[in-house]
């Protein structure tokens, strides 16, 4: 079974601190990473093809892509590939968040 993880500010207490994390300095903090692409569409090939609407960024790791989604000043990420825990907690150490489960 796959677990859900949430890259967020929401816990943070300090005074004044940004507590969502923008589009905008997402597409700007992954700008810069060779490995990541931007996305308003990320599609799952299988047995069937279906295609979610959103902002996503694609990691490639592996032959794999890996999709980080911004919904809601938050980034998910899903964790069935043991690589993920490692970036997903690189990503928010840069962006100056947190990991929480969900």
């Amino acid at each position: 079974m796959s677990r859900r993880y949430r890259i967020t500010r929401t816990m943070r207490e300090e005074e004044g601190a940004e507590r969502t994390l923008t589009l905008e300095e997402c597409k700007l903090y992954f700008s810069d990473k060779a490995d990541f692409a931007y996305t308003r569409v990320y599609t799952v090939k299988g047995a069937a093809t279906m295609s979610i609407e959103g902002d996503f960024f694609l990691w490639s790791v592996g032959g794999k892509e890996i999709p980080f989604r911004h919904y809601q000043g938050d980034l998910y990420v899903s964790g069935t590939d043991d690589a993920v825990i490692p970036k997903m907690l690189e990503v928010a150490g840069d962006l100056g968040a947190d990991v929480a489960e969900g």
